[in-house]
């Protein structure tokens, strides 16, 4: 029995590392909280350097701003610099106290009910229904007009009580989904008391919602009592912005041109919320890369000098060489370098990778999560979004026209918005993984199919969409009758197979599958394997094909490539890989795997984890976890190299062998290992 102890590692191992939140490296974090900090300090020293009495009169009646009155007077001679500043402290003190409140109210509901689920989710979720749809405005002033003129403190109370419940729902959703993740179940099994989970598990991956919640319950406690004291509701006998807001307008302040009584106030209001929605902005910038300037999508024309200058190199460089590698070329990928632009520095995914895909084979790409094999594949369609960026190589496809004629090469980089609409579904097409978020769940699998082909071909007539979209569906084996179906009606094979249809509908020549069969069952799986081979005897198409199991690749790919933290480390046809791989990462992959038949032997599991790609080994960047490591993999990058065929020939294309490349020194010593095949027909020492 697994002991507690081993249990804990686990949940140490599979707990997510806690990022260090650089705030402060936000500008506009800074500037908003630069913004609070004066209104903060304000609100302290205010009273004390306040030049006259709030509420003290004077023969000066609605003088305009003067060096005797800064912000001018009212109809009473009342100084309103000093109304603002004795205004501002109860606001602030308002609205902090209000946000304080109904975020631990809704913490404490919020997370309740998403942890515990069963009755008590269903009674705390009844009661914040409940409050969901009640109008809180006219509640709140309801409230307060009843309990009359109330302390700043009582009308904080009433504003948090009766506005905690959005907060509360949007804790308890993503309470519901951290609850079901690897490292909460762990620790559960660890015995971890409830609190300890809550406390250490949960509520830490829930800091940047509680955070925006509560920035956004302080602008609206201080709007909401502005709104209440302009209608002469709560503590009526103090300053506040609203009252002075209050009184302008009891005093028709607008319609006699006093501008200096009722804009100061509403504009202090304004800059507030300016700094806090400032800051809130910061945070999601943090927690969501995606949002951040620096990382965001560059078409050609917006593309920095230098990226255009790397890939304008790059272009030049193809220029000189050979068209194609090989006339038999669909695809061809050259030094392709992909970086996801961060706060912290540029993070290369992908690493001066090079590839070939041939006209009807299955190219297939391995590797472990985080090796850039989707990157690749969004950089390829150009659909890598921020902040993820193309800043070196090229792309290019050799497309043929329907009589078989060869059409001009088009560079992928640097192709209109034009010529990508037609290059990403008539000539390549990309199946997603998780094909329940790709599918649209509230259209039919007509409707979808019928939108991809109208898209494309505006021209074609109801009837032909018809019957390719029926015919689309009988491809993958789904009998048209499911035509009228929604996503959630269908099986998760289903799912896949409508995608794997709604790819093919303008028939590609390349079918990028990025791990279509995640998520779904073995005998799922083994039935979208037959049918993705059953569609490559049938259609003249391209595949590659992008998993991490690389015993699944070596079923239906023809070749494989096999990536290491964005580089490619070994390419070769999947008889070579399988029999004799010639990287230790590849060995070391196929010896991951069990295997269905002969005596049960220990796995040979890879030591360590992925390097961060913030901090790439030198040399070799496998070679921290490789057991052939030397002194020369800790100091140089070993290079992509041909290996010769038996006859001592380089093996390419043209001697009529596949290309073998393999990226390590030690590529002769793998060569005394023993072979893969015997390895695993014999059971290993424990």
């Amino acid at each position: 029995m697994t002991s507690a102890v081993e249990i804990t590692k686990v949940v140490k191992s599979t707990r997510p590392r806690r990022k260090k939140r650089h705030w402060l490296r936000s500008r506009k974090v800074l500037v908003g909280a630069a913004i609070l900090a004066v209104f903060g300090v304000l609100a302290v020293i205010g009273p004390w350097i306040a030049p006259y009495d709030p509420s003290a009169t004077s023969p000066d009646v609605l003088v305009p701003p003067s060096p005797q009155h800064l912000l001018g007077t009212t109809a009473l001679g009342e100084d309103v610099f000093s109304q603002v500043l004795a205004g501002t402290r109860l606001s602030l003190e308002v609205g902090f106290l209000a946000a304080l409140i109904s975020e631990t109210v809704a913490i404490l509901v919020g997370i309740t009910s998403g942890y515990l689920g069963g009755s008590a989710d269903e009674l705390l979720s009844l009661g914040t229904n409940i409050f969901l749809v009640i109008p809180v405005l006219p509640l709140q002033i309801l409230i307060i007009a009843y309990l009359g003129n109330v302390s700043w403190v009582v009308t904080a109370a009433v504003i948090a009580l009766t506005a905690w419940s959005h907060g509360a729902r949007k804790l308890r959703a993503q309470t519901m989904s951290i609850r079901k993740r690897d490292y909460v179940e762990a620790a559960r099994a660890a015995g971890e008391p409830a609190w300890r989970i809550v406390w250490f598990e949960i509520l830490p991956n829930e800091t940047a919602i509680i955070a925006t919640g509560f920035l956004f319950s302080v602008l609206s406690g201080i709007i909401v009592q502005t709104g209440l004291a302009f209608l002469g509701l709560g503590d009526v006998a103090s300053w506040s912005w609203g009252s002075v807001l209050r009184w302008s307008e009891a005093s028709n302040a607008f319609l006699t041109g006093a501008w200096w009584w009722f804009v100061p106030p509403g504009l202090c209001l304004a800059v507030v919320g300016m700094g806090l929605a400032l800051i809130n902005l910061g945070i999601d910038e943090v927690v969501n890369p995606r949002l951040r300037g620096v990382g965001r999508v560059k078409t050609a024309r917006e593309r920095s000098r230098l990226t255009r200058r790397l890939i304008q190199l790059d272009h030049d460089a193809e220029k000189t060489a050979a068209p194609s590698r090989s006339g038999n070329s669909v695809l061809e990928i050259t030094g392709l370098r992909v970086d996801y632009q961060t706060a912290h520095g540029a993070l290369p995914a992908v690493r001066g990778v090079d590839l070939t895909l041939r006209r009807g084979e299955v190219l297939g790409i391995a590797g472990e999560s985080g090796s850039g094999k989707s990157t690749l594949a969004f950089a390829v369609t150009r659909l890598l979004r921020a902040p993820g960026e193309v800043v070196g190589g090229s792309v290019k496809y050799f497309g043929r026209a329907k009589d078989g004629s060869a059409l001009p090469r088009l560079d992928v980089l640097s192709a209109s918005q034009a010529q990508l609409r037609r290059y990403r579904w008539e000539e390549t097409a990309v199946v997603f993984q998780a094909a329940m978020n790709s599918l649209n769940p509230v259209l039919t699998v007509r409707a979808q199919l019928d939108d991809t082909i109208r898209a494309h071909r505006p021209k074609m007539a109801a009837a032909d969409r018809e019957a390719r979209v029926g015919e689309l569906l009988e491809l993958v084996g789904i009998d048209r009758s499911r035509l009228g179906s929604y996503p959630h009606q269908l099986s998760g094979g289903q799912r896949q197979r409508v995608m794997i249809a709604m790819a093919l509908a303008l028939d590609p020549a390349v079918v990028i599958m990025d791990e279509p069969t995640t998520s779904l069952d073995v005998v799922v799986q083994r039935d979208i394997i037959r049918c993705i081979m059953d569609l490559r005897t049938r259609l003249d198409s391209s595949f590659i094909f992008i998993t991490h199991d690389l015993s699944l690749l070596l079923e239906i790919a023809d070749r494989i490539a096999v990536m290491y933290a964005g580089e490619l480390v070994e390419l070769g046809d999947a008889a070579q890989i399988q029999h004799q791989p010639r990287h230790p990462y590849t060995r070391r992959l196929l010896l991951s795997f069990p295997v269905l038949r002969g005596p049960r032997r220990k796995l040979a599991a890879i030591d360590g984890a992925a390097p961060n790609l913030r901090s790439i080994p030198t040399g070799c960047a496998f070679h921290p976890r490789c057991p052939l490591a030397t002194d020369i993999c800790r100091q140089e990058d070993p290079p992509l190299l041909s290996l010769p065929d038996q006859a001592g020939q380089p093996a390419t294309s043209d001697t009529g062998g596949e290309a073998r490349l393999v990226a390590c020194h030690h590529v002769d010593e793998t060569l005394q290992l023993r072979p893969v095949d015997a390895l695993v027909q014999e059971e290993l020492p424990r």
